[in-house]
């Protein structure tokens, strides 16, 4: 299976869920985008390295990352391998002088490494295809939909009902919720507009 580049794009608090975050991947080269829901230790860990942070004791990612150097064992790539029921599973492909081995990781864990060590992150197509969410244009918004009835008084409510709502006002309101960069809920959307088209 071909490997697909991905890079992070942006890590985004959880405008509806307090302590959750989204880690966002995005498509070397592509539209497509690959969300993924991480707690508030792994977002930290992430971040901190993203901003070239110097914490005064090392993280525990820093530490891995201490240990695997003392030991001449090198991180060349993770892979966003499988998705089973919405939980990603991760490899860190790693070598030392004498072998290369694959090691199961969380993917918010591999991440964390991954932006120490400046390795590149892949995944495949039907991992993107199942569980990516496509941009409308090259400007990495999408592209300004006007919200219908239907969808404004359901952004004022504080539940979203999104069982009744149309497959066409699911995908407006995806365009909506990801203009505000809140990517935990647009999982949520886009999960249900994943299950009405398997149903058809």
């Amino acid at each position: 299976m071909r490997k697909i580049e991905l890079e992070i794009v942006a890590l985004s608090h959880s405008i509806t869920q307090t302590h959750s975050y989204a880690v966002v991947l995005g498509e070397v080269n592509g539209l497509r985008r690959l969300p993924i829901v991480i707690g508030g230790f792994e977002a930290q860990a992430i971040a901190v390295a993203l901003e070239k942070m110097q914490p005064s004791r090392p993280l525990t990612h820093d530490l891995m990352k201490n240990f695997m150097t003392a030991f001449s064992v090198e991180l060349h790539e993770v892979v966003i391998s499988n998705l089973q029921e919405g939980i990603f599973y991760s490899k860190l492909v790693c070598s030392n002088s004498e072998d290369t081995i694959e090691i199961d990781s969380r993917t918010s864990d591999a991440l964390a490494l991954a932006v120490r060590f400046g390795c590149p992150i892949y995944t495949y197509e039907n991992i993107l295809n199942s569980a990516g969410i496509l941009l409308d244009d090259t400007t990495g918004k999408k592209a300004n939909k006007p919200l219908s009835p239907t969808i404004s008084e359901h952004e004022k409510g504080a539940e979203d009902n999104l069982h009744a709502m149309s497959l066409e006002d699911l995908n407006t309101l995806l365009g909506e919720v990801l203009e505000q960069e809140d990517y935990i809920r647009a999982i949520t959307i886009r999960d249900e507009i994943n299950s009405r088209k398997n149903e058809l």
